[in-house]
């Protein structure tokens, strides 16, 4: 294995998404890809933004996360592992698979927010949609908002 892929959407499951393909990246020595999609151009999906405050907002936004991603990454480096950040704009799904396919993805790191029913039938689950798609493995990092109980 060679490069990991940990897509990474700022949510509660994002430092599990990271310690995992830390984990990963560490034992098998491989180069690993922190991916973040961001939201594609609102003109793009069709509709106009809005005021100037809220063109600001994104900016501030997207800034933000820009910065730590490179926080992220630069505390991998400073652990021995070869860490790269990138920030893209697109559809998610279609945005992973082509960065994983341009960096020659040996595996893909993805939490999964555990939605069911309804939102599902809505929104779709990004990491179905790369287990489905995807041209190398997918990790798919399980987060509980609660710590499950076992009786002994």
């Amino acid at each position: 294995m060679r490069n990991i892929l940990a897509a990474i959407d700022f949510s509660e499951i994002t430092s599990a998404v990271i310690a995992q393909a830390e984990l990963l990246a560490e034992a098998t020595k491989s180069k690993l890809w922190l991916i973040h999609i961001a939201s594609p151009n609102p003109d793009f999906i069709g509709y106009k933004t809005g005021p100037q405050t809220e063109r600001n907002y994104l900016a501030r936004k997207f800034h933000n996360q820009h910065r730590q991603l490179q926080e992220w990454a630069q505390q991998l480096r400073q652990k021995g592992i070869d860490a790269v950040a990138l920030m893209i704009q697109g559809p998610t799904i279609e945005t992973i698979l082509e960065q994983a396919r341009k960096l020659a993805a040996d595996l893909i790191v993805v939490g999964s927010h555990g939605h069911r029913g309804f939102y599902k039938v809505l929104v779709g689950s990004v990491s179905e949609g790369l287990l489905r798609q995807a041209n190398c493995p997918v990790l798919i990092v399980p987060v509980r908002s609660k710590p499950e109980v076992i009786d002994q």
